[in-house]
């Protein structure tokens, strides 16, 4: 296969803004290049998730590849690509173009091959992985394909090496302070929003989170306030928690719960809402899909690594679906204006993934 192809691909999907909530730009992108390679079945659901299939010779459950096409950065975000001998560096550029690139270059790579597989390949360009999209996407392509499917194949451009088998456990609210206001000199004494807050994101940041199994807490975004002399009339705040263990998740939502309505009292009234969850689920580390992963990443000279993460295979995992999330090149930087892939890694990745896919049904 041309690898110099598949970078420029990348590139091309990468230049094309896909913020959560509007990747209808891309996805069109996607969906015309999946006409163009005359793919069966080409097209787009009301989410603007598109999908392709690829024609299988005999009545094997279907497998289902998929790529999100969806980044972190808003519209306006600056995609400028900067390309070094050894990698390309730009805004999305791994997490997830190159992702979706590699759905295209494993198209190329089974053509080149004359590979039939026994079942049908979906290939599957999905919404709403990142930020607050709450893997709507994805729950949408697990909807429609359900349990009778041979796996569920999730591509991430940065993962190269790493098997993602276990899908980690997220809780996602929204917490609003309003208060009456007032100018800062006059009522003074009187309760600010903002002054409410930062004592409970004070609070809350103060648990002591288990380092085994691994839990976090991050605030990620606060708006509120009127003017440096009036006293905030409201403030929210949106609040990320994950763990390995999913009875230490429910626990630690629980804490949160407890301090936040502790915070009301007269004067000052709280709301919590729950704006995301991706929840938890995995499949054994001796499950015959991770043992093939294991058995591919070995044969192209990686040292298989089983990992945790948050990604679109959270959905079928937790569902108890076979699932898999793999990996096509190494970088760093994701969700900085200075993400980068490396360029090398980017054929073993696409050999390797070539591999995990025509040996699946003799696998499984």
């Amino acid at each position: 296969m041309d690898y110099d192809r598949l970078l420029d691909l990348s590139v091309q999907i990468q230049q094309v803004p896909a913020p959560p909530f509007a990747e209808e730009q891309r996805a069109l992108f996607v969906h015309n290049l999946f006409k163009s390679e005359n793919l069966k079945d080409v097209r787009m659901d009301d989410l603007w998730n598109v999908y392709g299939r690829i024609e299988g010779f005999g009545n094997a459950n279907p497998l289902i590849i998929s790529a999100h096409l969806d980044t972190v950065f808003p519209r306006e975000t600056d995609l400028e690509i900067s390309r070094q001998p050894d990698r390309i560096i730009g805004p999305g550029i791994g997490d997830n173009s190159l992702g979706v690139a590699a759905l295209f270059g494993l198209l190329w790579m089974l053509r080149e091959q004359v590979f039939r597989p026994e079942g049908d390949i979906w290939l599957v360009a999905n919404v709403g992985e990142e930020g607050l999209g709450d893997l709507r996407g994805m729950r949408a392509v697990v909807d429609h394909f359900g349990a009778n499917v041979q796996a569920y194949l999730v591509i991430e451009g940065l993962a190269l090496g790493y098997i993602y088998h276990r899908a980690l456990g997220v809780e996602r609210y929204r917490i609003t302070i309003r208060t009456p206001g007032g100018h800062s000199w006059a009522e003074y004494g009187c309760p600010s929003a903002i002054h409410e807050t930062a004592r409970l994101i004070t609070s809350l940041t103060s648990l002591h989170l288990p380092a085994k199994p691994r839990t976090s807490m991050n605030v990620g975004k606060i708006l509120g306030g009127v003017a440096i002399n009036v006293l905030a009339p409201e403030t929210s705040f949106e609040l990320d928690l994950r763990s390995e263990d999913a009875s230490v998740l429910s626990r630690l939502v629980v804490q949160v719960e407890q301090l936040t309505a502790m915070v009301e009292r007269e004067q000052v009234a709280v709301e919590i809402e729950r704006i995301g969850q991706r929840p938890a689920g995995a499949i054994p580390a001796l499950n015959p899909l991770v043992r093939l992963a294991k058995r591919t990443l070995r044969r192209h000279g990686y040292k298989p690594c089983l990992s945790i993460g948050s990604t679109d295979a959270n959905i079928p995992l937790s569902l108890g679906y076979p699932a898999i999330c793999l990996g096509v090149t190494r970088g760093n930087g994701a969700h900085t204006p200075k993400e980068f892939i490396y360029t090398d890694p980017v054929q073993t990745g696409m050999e390797q993934l070539f591999d995990f896919v025509v040996n699946i049904w003799n696998a499984l």
